[in-house]
C-alpha cells in the first residue's frame, strides 16, 4: 500500500523529529470491523477501534531528516472458533484484534530519503494478515534470539560462572581469610594485654581470667 503525503508542513516536520527520536509514539486507530459509509460511529465507542502504533525509523540532522519509507504492517484478526459458543456465533469473524507497523532499513549502505520542510513523504506499507492471535512459526533456520543462543553459548556462560566462583574462592582462602585471622589474633592479644586487663575473658573478671561461682 502506497501512502504519500504531498507536502510536509512545518508542524508535521517537527512532529516527525519527535517520532524518529522516540520522544513520542506515532499512534493512530483503525476500525476493528468494516465500516459502511452510512454508519455513525461516535468517539465514545472505543471498542470499535483497534490502536495502531507505528515505529518510524530514520536519522535526525540539523537541517533535514532521513526517514525510512518502507514499513511492515502486521494485522491480527480473530478466528472463527473464537466467536462460536455452544454452536452459536457470538461475534464477527475477521475482527481486527491487534496491529503494529515498523520501518525496514534499506539494503546495503543506501541512505534513507532526505527530507526538508515542504517535501513529499512517500510511505510504502507491506501488509500481512494473520487470522490468529499468535505469530506463525519462524521461517529462518536460526534458533534462539537471532541465532546467537546455542549450546556453545550456554557452555561458555557456565564455564565463565565456574571460573568466577573458583577465583572468588581462591581470593577468599588465600588472602581475605588469612588477613582476617591475623587481625582477629592481634585484636585478641592486644585486648588480653591491654590496660583494662580483661581481653576476651568473662565480663567483670579481673586479669583477663574468667571466674564463675555456683551456689
Amino acid at each position: 500500500i502506497n501512502c504519500t503525503l504531498a507536502s510536509l508542513p512545518d508542524p508535521l516536520f517537527h512532529l516527525l523529529e519527535f517520532y524518529i527520536h522516540n520522544d513520542a509514539p506515532l499512534t493512530c486507530r483503525i476500525p476493528s470491523t468494516p465500516v459502511s459509509p452510512s454508519a455513525s460511529i461516535t468517539a465514545s465507542s472505543e471498542n470499535q477501534y483497534t490502536p495502531l502504533q507505528i515505529a518510524l525509523a530514520g536519522t535526525l540532522q540539523l537541517s533535514h531528516l532521513h526517514i525510512t519509507p518502507n514499513l511492515n504492517l502486521i494485522v491480527h484478526t480473530s478466528a472463527l472458533d473464537e466467536h462460536i459458543n455452544n454452536g452459536e456465533r457470538t461475534g464477527k469473524q475477521g475482527e481486527i484484534v491487534a496491529a503494529t507497523a515498523y520501518s525496514i532499513p534499506p539494503l546495503g549502505s543506501r541512505p534513507s530519503p532526505r527530507l526538508i520542510i515542504g517535501d513529499p513523504l512517500p510511505l510504502r506499507f507491506s501488509v500481512r494478515w494473520y487470522s490468529s492471535r499468535n505469530l506463525p512459526p519462524s521461517t529462518t533456520s536460526y534458533g534462539g534470539l537471532g541465532g546467537h543462543v546455542h549450546i556453545s553459548t550456554v557452555v561458555y556462560c557456565l564455564l565463565s560462572l565456574g571460573a568466577g566462583v573458583a577465583g572468588s574462592w581462591a581470593w577468599w582462602r588465600g588472602w581475605e581469610l588469612p588477613r582476617r585471622l591475623r587481625g582477629y589474633k592481634s585484636e585478641r592479644l592486644g585486648g588480653a594485654e591491654g590496660g583494662n586487663g580483661r581481653g576476651y575473658a568473662w565480663p567483670g573478671s579481673a586479669g583477663g581470667v574468667g571466674s564463675m561461682s555456683y551456689s
